[in-house]
């Protein structure tokens, strides 16, 4: 793997990544990568750190794990690259984006410009198997990227947590609530969007009023 050992986020990687779990989880991902088809593109699996430093994060959305369908995952949970159609999850939150903020629905799913803006679009598991949902969990993500939420949580003040859905809800559950805001939700994927109510959530808007009631400038969402 191309650890960016280049950006901002070194010292944490640095440490990180020469524990004896993560040297098990990068002989696991190596091998899955030269045995089979797997996603993001191998030089993208770091791309959300890459694309926002830790000084510069304002807000952390979780996702469980990357799209496991062509061309999608490029790093960013829920994100897809330029001209993919949009997954459905990534649709529903678009739609709440726009009825809470106003702002139009996209042209793309891309969606590198929330992670330069501060956005840390991290997935628990930051890379899968070819059309196999899950297929690297249990491996030693896990492990890494609850590392990265202790991190930001105690490195930071006044960061806005998205948690949607279960998953998100127990991965940050150290979150130090004293000095964050958590905003919760059901996850936006179509059964629970519509059976939990996602849409009307209003967490765009209350991420942003949070944000600018500590100096910090919103997110253009």
């Amino acid at each position: 793997m191309k650890i960016p050992f280049d950006t901002p986020w070194a010292d944490f990687l640095k440490t990180e990544t020469t524990k004896p779990y993560f040297k098990s989880l990068e002989d696991f991902v190596d091998r899955e990568y030269a045995e089979n088809i797997c996603y993001p593109p191998k030089d993208q699996v770091f791309t959300a750190f890459e694309a926002c430093s830790p000084d510069q994060v304002k807000v952390v959305i979780i996702g469980q794990d990357p799209y496991h369908g062509p061309n999608q995952a490029h790093g960013l949970c829920f994100s897809v690259n330029d001209w993919i159609p949009f997954p459905p999850s990534l649709r529903n939150i678009f739609k709440e984006v726009s009825a809470d903020t106003g702002a139009p629905i996209p042209l793309t799913g891309n969606l590198t410009r929330w992670a330069e803006q501060g956005v840390l679009l991290l997935n628990a598991t930051l890379t899968v198997r070819h059309g196999q949902a899950g297929s690297h969990q249990g491996k030693g993500w896990e492990t890494f990227t609850d590392a990265v939420i202790d991190y930001v949580s105690t490195n930071t003040s006044n960061v806005v947590f998205l948690l949607w859905g279960s998953y998100a809800k127990n991965k940050c559950r150290k979150v130090d609530v004293t000095k964050h805001l958590i905003l919760e939700s059901c996850h936006p994927s179509p059964l629970s969007a519509i059976r939990q109510k996602w849409f009307g959530n209003h967490h765009f808007s209350r991420a942003n009023k949070y944000l600018i009631a500590h100096g910090k400038e919103p997110i253009v969402w």
